[in-house]
């Protein structure tokens, strides 16, 4: 028995393994799949009417080739429409562990002249106006 039967339950949220896709960029691979689903059904009738020697085989070859670039066209939108969604609502980034590695070792440096009694190596401030700086 599973731990959902013993206790009476029949579903178990689990937290997702990654984040839902932005609805643009989920409608556009709905669209992409369907597009490209119908278009492999197509290539197939198109096969099997060639081998039938049927009249629609010619028909069904040109439609494909034609369904053939507007899945193409779909896949596409499904690349751009993500670039485009990353791109105005930016994406999250994490700092590269060399960036947190040097940010450690300055608050460790930090923390060790604290400790020393001795003021910390301070940048300089500006002051005043814009682009001059002041040594006071």
């Amino acid at each position: 028995m599973g731990t959902a039967e013993r206790r009476g339950e029949l579903w178990v949220e689990e937290p997702a393994g990654r984040r839902r896709l932005p609805d643009p960029v989920r409608t556009a691979a709905v669209r992409a799949v369907l597009i490209v689903a119908l278009t492999l059904i197509q290539a197939v009738i198109a096969f099997l009417c060639t081998f039938a020697d049927s009249w629609l085989a010619f028909p069904m070859v040109l439609s494909s080739v034609g369904s053939t670039v507007v899945a193409t066209w779909g896949v596409l939108d499904v690349w751009v429409t993500r670039q485009v969604w990353n791109q105005r609502n930016g994406v999250v980034s994490a700092p590269n562990s060399t960036a947190r590695q040097l940010r450690r070792e300055r608050r460790q440096a930090r923390r060790q002249a604290r400790a020393q009694g001795r003021p910390a190596p301070e940048r300089i401030r500006r002051r005043g106006r814009a682009g001059q700086l002041t040594h006071t």
